[in-house]
């Protein structure tokens, strides 16, 4: 397999590159028959070097010498008709055009080598991040899910921003939190915090026990692997915990420190009103005054979750994105309709460059008829529809 991508990438910079080879080639003629046809006082032969020198820009080693080759046996021509191959002056010539051609071919090599290993290392890259943040199920209980990651580094695909579902009986937990910071340290402490939270979801029956529990890890995770007492109190989590029951028609939620929810119904959005307490891995700093509150969600309603980086990307001007605005206008889409026309509003917003990441859930309640089943629809254990499960 290994060789088949090595020979489509081969074969793709050919494709690519086939407009462009004409461009050296055209060169060397043109200095070749300029050379022959000028006095003998003015030599043109050494510009032939820049033909191997462009092809460097768009091709590979092969392509390289092959300019290269064709570069010395037009300076071999141009001796023979300009006073024979014994001359000093274009032996010289010959020998020096061979050496920067050779070069020419080994900047290449270590350059397609080094793009090589950087290829390699973007998929085990994107492998590890796809493992961290795993897509989340598109049904669970009652709830319609949809989600998209957004991350500002264009060789990495998530960040320190993450999110979580997980199922308790007949409720859904989520959680959406944004690490402080950015790097390998960042994507460390996202993934030992959606650990831990899938976790301790089972395992505290409220809330705020449950965020305590995630504080305390965050905090261990800042010990053991950050170190110094200056720079764990530089690291924290903002984070929102939602529980969702499969009947009913409320949401719980327990703030800590994070962007508020956005709900849409009835044709309305509106900021969920909350009392923020302290971020996650503050490790002490603050006494624990954590709470959790109820609101009020209903079949057909949205809930729109998201990190900071959503809310405070610019426009070229400075401007900030202004999500509650452009909700006005999607208060009807589905919410994968909804996720991506945000994507896609946001990105030309910003001019396609994100300077921070963004995450960004959409979930909507949908009608039960009895336990286990949406919409008539019965659902399995993994949130999935048993249709669908039949199908794979």
């Amino acid at each position: 397999m290994h060789l088949e991508q090595r020979f489509a990438f081969t074969w793709q910079r050919w494709h690519a590159s086939r407009a462009l080879v004409l461009l050296p080639i055209g060169l060397i003629t043109l200095i070749t028959v300029v050379d022959i046809q000028t006095p003998e006082t003015v030599h043109l032969g050494p510009l032939l070097v820049i033909a191997p020198a462009i092809t460097v820009a768009f091709g590979g080693a092969w392509l390289t010498g092959l300019i290269g080759a064709l570069a010395v046996a037009a300076q071999v021509v141009i001796a023979v008709f300009r006073g024979g191959l014994i001359t000093a002056n274009h032996i010289c010539q010959i020998i020096g055009l061979a050496i920067l051609s050779i070069l020419a071919v080994i900047v290449c090599l270590v350059r397609d080598r080094r793009r090589a290993e950087l290829v390699q290392v973007r998929s085990v890259s994107e492998t590890a991040q796809r493992a961290l943040l795993r897509p989340l199920p598109r049904r669970l209980g009652a709830l319609h899910i949809s989600s998209t990651y957004l991350a500002a580094a264009k060789e990495a695909s998530i960040g320190g921003d993450l999110y979580a579902v997980a199922r308790t009986g007949n409720h859904t937990r989520v959680l959406i939190g944004d690490v402080r910071g950015k790097g390998l340290n960042a994507v460390g402490e996202a993934a030992a915090l959606m650990g831990a939270f899938q976790e301790a979801a089972h395992q505290h029956a409220t809330l705020p026990a449950l965020a305590g529990a995630l504080d305390r890890s965050a905090c261990r995770y800042s010990a053991q692997f950050l170190g110094a007492d200056d720079e764990i109190q530089e690291h924290f989590i903002t984070a929102l915990l939602l529980d969702i029951p499969d009947h009913g028609s409320v949401v719980r939620l327990t703030h800590c420190g994070h962007p508020p929810p956005l709900l849409i119904s009835r044709g309305q959005v509106t900021s969920v009103p909350s009392s923020p307490a302290p971020p996650l891995g503050m490790c002490g700093l603050t006494h624990d005054i954590r709470t959790s509150h109820t609101f009020p969600f209903e079949a057909g309603d949205t809930l729109l979750l998201y990190t900071d980086g959503l809310v405070e990307a610019r426009d070229s001007s400075g401007t900030f994105y202004p999500l509650e605005e452009r909700l006005t206008l999607l208060t009807k889409c589905h919410p994968d309709t909804l996720i991506e026309c945000i994507q896609r509003d946001l990105l030309t917003h910003t001019g396609g460059a994100l300077r921070d990441d963004a995450a960004i859930l959409a979930i909507r309640r949908t009608a039960m008829t009895h336990t286990g089943h949406l919409g008539g629809e019965p659902i399995g254990s993994d949130g999935h529809p048993m249709a669908d499960l039949n199908r794979r």
